[in-house]
């Protein structure tokens, strides 16, 4: 498992820094070959929690940056990472679970779409679901559950200022939907 999380992230680092010297040739006004993209959002619809207790909002980060010029689109690879907690309290007792989630993404941006200021795009995920549990007496702490998985997503982010806009992303991440700010540069 370690072994595959490394790959991917030596992959990643190879190819982000073989192509930081790549022309940036427009494909659009929206998301163009090197565009950077930094998002920030709060999820909506979990299935990460169970009935009963209080929950935090989840919420995740996100990196990408457009690589390739594929047809009439852009093919980005970025970074995830989503955070939630969910807690039960029983008579005498609590009990805490903590949802991290790291991923390794990669999106392909429409960028034919004649609406201005629009990016719409869809893409997959290899992402690790770390989830550690405790309860109100510390007798028990531990990681269990923890998994690797694929998941996909689409989105659309809408730029109301130069670099900055609100996107919303359906998909399983941390959140079954996430709405947020968005900054490109």
């Amino acid at each position: 498992m370690k072994k595959q999380i490394l790959l991917l992230s030596a992959f990643f680092l190879i190819s982000f820094t073989s192509l930081q010297a790549q022309d940036k040739s427009k494909v659009s006004d929206e998301y163009i070959v090197g565009t950077n993209v930094v998002s920030a959002g709060i999820g909506l619809g979990s299935s990460l929690a169970g009935y009963g207790g209080t929950q935090s909002p989840a919420i995740s980060l996100q990196y990408e940056r457009g690589l390739w010029q594929a047809g009439p689109g852009v093919i980005s690879l970025g970074a995830y990472l989503g955070f939630k907690t969910y807690k039960y309290n029983g008579e005498g007792y609590s009990w805490k679970w903590t949802y991290t989630i790291i991923g390794v993404r990669g999106a392909y941006h429409l960028t034919q779409i004649k609406v201005k200021n629009l990016d719409l795009y869809g893409g997959v995920m290899l992402a690790y679901n770390n989830v550690h549990f405790t309860d109100s007496q510390g007798s028990s702490t531990r990681t269990y559950g923890s998994t690797t998985g694929f998941s996909i997503f689409v989105g659309g982010r809408y730029y109301f200022a130069q670099n900055i806009g609100v996107f919303l992303e359906l998909g399983y991440g941390v959140a079954n939907a996430n709405v947020g700010l968005s900054l490109k540069f």
